[in-house]
């Protein structure tokens, strides 16, 4: 059986900007899960980031599934709040157009439709940002419309955009502090079997 008290759930895209120390932050967490889209499965090694590392530490579930197996959680209650950091444009661009067509961006809409909090550490907050390549740090003018996308995803009931890493910090602590932990009760079985495809092949196990 899986645990009782409720997860937080934490979406990870194709991006480096502050990666590393977004996942400290993550796999810092009592009972957080670990959501990759197929895009931050790519560039993990580009940043020194072992797949089979983060299992280890943390369940992991992958973009395998074309429905995107894993978000039916949401409707068992078992996640309180979902954390998507580092977020793309191409990911903020989905979420604010209400597009779900990926584990990440269905993890957004399944978090709204379900009234789960939602923090997104967005990649493309100023008109001009420095940025970490798999190489050496970089200096990017994220698109007006990329800066658009942000703020509508911003201004969406039950969403909080975050513009640094030290913000995500502040509002992950302050969201635990307060976060509910009710009793889940019959409902609440093997979902590791349910959703089992889900994981995709070699899916994570650690049961922090």
């Amino acid at each position: 059986m899986q645990d009782v008290k409720p997860r937080l759930a934490w979406g990870i895209t194709g991006s480096g900007h502050f990666l590393k120390e977004s996942l400290d932050i993550a796999l810092s967490l009592p009972h957080c899960d670990l959501f990759l889209s197929r895009a931050a499965e790519e560039i993990l090694p580009m940043y020194g980031i072992s797949l089979n590392g983060l299992k280890d530490r943390a369940r992991v579930y992958r973009d395998t599934t074309a429905s995107s197996v894993p978000v039916g959680l949401f409707y068992y209650g078992h996640y309180h709040t979902v954390v998507i950091a580092p977020a793309t444009s191409n990911t903020v661009a989905k979420c604010a157009l209400g597009l779900s067509d990926s584990l990440i961006s269905n993890l957004f809409a399944q978090a709204g439709k379900t009234r789960v909090p939602i923090y997104l550490y967005a990649c493309d907050t100023e008109p001009e940002m420095d940025t970490e390549a798999p190489k050496d740090w970089v200096k990017v003018y994220p698109r007006p419309i990329d800066l658009e996308y942000t703020r509508r995803v911003g201004e969406m009931d039950g969403v909080t955009v975050l513009h640094s890493v030290e913000a995500l910090q502040i509002a992950v602590e302050q969201r635990l502090r307060v976060a509910p932990t009710p009793t889940l009760g019959d409902v609440h079985r093997d979902l590791d079997t349910l959703i089992g495809e889900g994981r995709g092949e070699g899916g994570g196990d650690g049961r922090r």
